[in-house]
């Protein structure tokens, strides 16, 4: 798996990584999900780059141009609540592409050891095409790994692009172990460490109560 950390990189994705970041500006959880809506648009530009294009002729009002355009049957899936934000960053520059949704959640077993349960699947076939997998958090990797194995029921995938907010080394080193070869990582941040409960730190906490509130 080829891993693009745009961290790595000054630019304004900078910027909006230390307002989600920001306790007090965390408080408000509709501009929390418009950074993580921007953060999206930024990471779905740059993964871009990578897709196949071929070239189309326009007629303007004066003539006609040669343009290239993307090519691949693209599929957005998205881990539910949490990814709805990044989800719609993404279809705001990929607006002709097909959705699917899957819940992933912890099922804690004691304080600090979870499964990942998969419950809920709404998905197009995936047969040949390429799959963008949309979780702002990538902490312990397991919850996508379970996303990997229920996605393989609807269809051989091409290539699979996963975009993600933050990270923790750990988990994208857990990812690249599971994912085909070819899959990509496109990640606006990596952070160092896990906690001893499996979340990211320093991170920014629970995505999903930020955006959405609080969940019992």
């Amino acid at each position: 798996m080829t891993v693009h950390n745009l961290a790595e990189t000054n630019s304004v994705l900078n910027h909006f990584i230390s307002e989600i970041r920001d306790l007090e500006i965390q408080k408000d959880s509709m501009r929390f999900r418009r950074n993580i809506e921007r953060i999206g648009e930024i990471l779905s530009y740059e993964m871009s780059q990578k897709l196949s294009f071929r070239s189309k002729t326009v007629q303007t009002p004066l003539g006609e141009k040669n343009v290239s355009i993307v090519s691949e049957k693209l599929v957005l899936c998205s881990v539910l609540r949490a990814g709805l934000p990044l989800h719609q960053g993404v279809l705001n520059y990929f607006d002709q592409i097909e959705n699917a949704f899957i819940s992933a959640y912890r099922k804690h077993t004691t304080t600090e050891d979870f499964d990942i349960k998969v419950e809920y699947l709404a998905s197009p076939s995936l047969e040949g095409k390429t799959v963008i997998l949309a979780d702002p958090m990538l902490a312990t990797g397991s919850s996508l790994v379970a996303v990997l194995k229920a996605l393989k029921n609807m269809g051989n995938i091409k290539q699979i692009h996963i975009v993600s907010v933050i990270a923790a080394r750990e988990g994208v080193e857990f990812v690249a172990k599971h994912f085909p070869e070819n899959s990509h990582l496109w990640v606006a941040t990596i952070d160092a460490d896990l906690n001893s409960k499996g979340y990211i730190v320093p991170g920014l906490g629970d995505a999903g109560d930020l955006a959405f509130g609080e969940k019992i």
